[in-house]
């Protein structure tokens, strides 16, 4: 399995007009019920009884929020990745922290949150993970020197040849392309991908991406979590691509590719295994644009 660290340079930079806007909704973070008195105006003894909205704000100032934000990366990152003193590491991050949390960077949709601070307070703890990951991304996309190939020690390389046997009741095809004697498919749609990769005259040999043990570390509202693309598909011309088909895109979707797309770049920079790339298969038809442009 192959991870990637992340070099950073000894002093953190941000650009906080460069820097894409969060946005959050109360209505996604909580429950009207819960708090029917700050979404909708309406007195609600039930929820006051079970939030004390003055409790909370002086239990999460601004301060006590950034610093636990910036504690949360610090304690969850690879610090040997950093190259500098550690305790300027976190001095920075709460740094960073204050000034996106002042520069205006969180557009909150309902209007009764923006007007009070401690309403704003509140709903910045209850998505806190959404914050850590997005100020997180933004402070890599800024710092990072270079990407890392880091192999895991017990199994640093993985092949088709090491899957095992395995039963299943989902419906399964030969393809003559494929590494795995059998292609489980999830889907129609996944069939259809799957016999058009296998009919392509520039295909070597390609696999679905199931049992092989090939995934893509990411963090998604603070939470690290595996990501399985569909299919991994080899050409002729020895370059490799990483392809997922998708019928909708999420937030939790933009972010397993944007982890994906430095796995590419750091195996690319590491040289010895072949070119790779990734793309996202919306619908049938645009698979053979992304065939051509991917060879």
């Amino acid at each position: 399995m192959l991870r990637i660290d992340h070099i950073y340079k000894p002093q953190l930079t941000i650009d906080m007009k460069k820097v894409k806007t969060l946005e959050l909704d109360p209505y996604q973070s909580i429950t009207e019920a819960e708090l029917a008195a700050m979404i909708a105006g309406k007195p609600n003894p039930a929820a006051l009884t079970e939030i004390d909205l003055k409790e909370i704000a002086e239990k999460f100032r601004t301060q006590s929020i950034v610093f636990r934000i910036a504690s949360t990366i610090y304690n969850s990152e690879k610090k040997p990745d950093w190259k500098g003193s550690k305790e300027a590491f976190l001095i920075q991050l709460i740094r960073i922290v204050e000034q996106f949390i002042d520069a205006d960077k969180i557009s909150i949709k309902n209007p009764l949150f923006n007007q009070e601070e401690t309403r704003r307070r509140i709903l910045i703890m209850l998505n806190m993970n959404k914050v850590i990951q997005h100020i997180w991304n933004e402070i890599r996309a800024n710092n990072t020197m270079e990407l890392t190939p880091v192999f895991d020690k017990e199994k640093p390389f993985l092949s088709t040849t090491d899957v095992r046997t395995w039963w299943t009741s989902k419906p399964c095809e030969n393809f003559s392309k494929s590494h795995i004697n059998f292609t489980v498919v999830d889907s129609d749609w996944e069939f259809l991908e799957a016999r058009n990769v296998n009919d392509k005259s520039d295909v070597l040999s390609f696999v679905k991406n199931d049992h092989l043990g090939f995934a893509i570390l990411y963090n998604h509202e603070g939470v690290i979590r595996k990501y399985y693309p569909d299919f991994i598909i080899k050409f002729k011309n020895g370059q490799h691509l990483i392809l997922e088909t998708k019928g909708r895109d999420t937030d939790q979707d933009k972010t397993k590719r944007s982890f994906l797309d430095e796995w590419c770049k750091a195996i690319n920079q590491h040289g010895g295994f072949g070119m790779w790339r990734w793309a996202v298969s919306f619908d049938p038809n645009d698979l053979d644009a992304i065939i051509i442009a991917a060879m």
